[in-house]
């Protein structure tokens, strides 16, 4: 890894299950020398996406949560998606989320409109989501160029085969395939129990895949609306995010 990958893959040993480490504790998980990951740390604190908690201990710090707020008033996917959110949680009496991925594969949402306060939701903004389960998932990786596609595949080929999603890479590329024409995905409890949701991709200008966008609802709600209000109801909600990122 290059010199800042290696800096980042600090932050990335953080986590809701473990939320403090220990200098020592880092340098062993990551393998690098005492020096080297002493002074990432101490370069990490200084720009503030560490603080120190106790002697040799840290957690994330405050800097994380400045940029989640630039995000909030700048990504340009999501100041294009909000408004249109609003107006089908509106129409549809459906929450809907959008999601995106980056990296190799991490599936976050980072917006949600609610219109059932009742709905109980175990991934929120932010929070990594399974990257086989669920409609955003599955419809952001269908829409994957096939190189993108391919790397994936060769990370976790074992949890692909687990999923029921391809024993092979031209098995999953199939089914990949078959979600990316039919342009919708249609969920039932894949992810929490008595949910359902039907996504869709959202395109950029150069018709690469950004985000992806959800109607979700008890499976009752989703199947109470059926595929074709709700491909309706998609469609013209990813059309208009759409023409805003063209």
């Amino acid at each position: 890894m290059s010199s800042p990958a290696r800096v980042l893959a600090v932050l990335g040993l953080f986590s809701r299950e473990r939320p403090v480490w220990h200098a020592d504790e880092m340098n062993e998980a990551l393998g690098y020398a005492r020096a080297t990951g002493y002074r990432y740390v101490r370069e990490l604190v200084e720009a503030g996406f560490l603080r120190k908690v106790s002697a040799g201990r840290y957690a994330l710090g405050a800097r994380i949560i400045e940029l989640d707020y630039q995000l909030r008033q700048s990504d340009p996917v999501l100041l294009a998606a909000a408004p249109v959110m609003d107006a089908l949680a509106a129409r549809s009496k459906l929450d809907v989320v959008l999601s995106t991925m980056f990296g190799t594969g991490k599936i976050v949402d980072i917006h949600r409109v609610s219109s059932d306060s009742s709905l109980v939701l175990q991934y929120g903004r932010g929070r990594p989501r399974p990257l086989f389960q669920g409609a955003a998932p599955k419809v952001i990786l269908a829409s994957l160029p096939r190189a993108a596609l391919l790397r994936i595949y060769e990370i976790h080929a074992q949890e692909i085969a687990q999923r029921g999603l391809g024993h092979d890479w031209a098995a999953f590329r199939t089914h990949m395939t078959t979600i990316r024409q039919r342009g919708m995905y249609v969920s039932a409890g894949e992810l929490d129990a008595g949910v359902g949701a039907a996504a869709m991709p959202v395109l950029d200008g150069e018709g690469e895949v950004v985000a992806s966008l959800a109607l979700v609802s008890t499976t009752q709600r989703i199947e109470t609306a059926g595929e074709v209000r709700l491909r309706g109801w998609l469609e013209k909600a990813v059309g208009a995010v759409h023409e805003k990122l063209v």
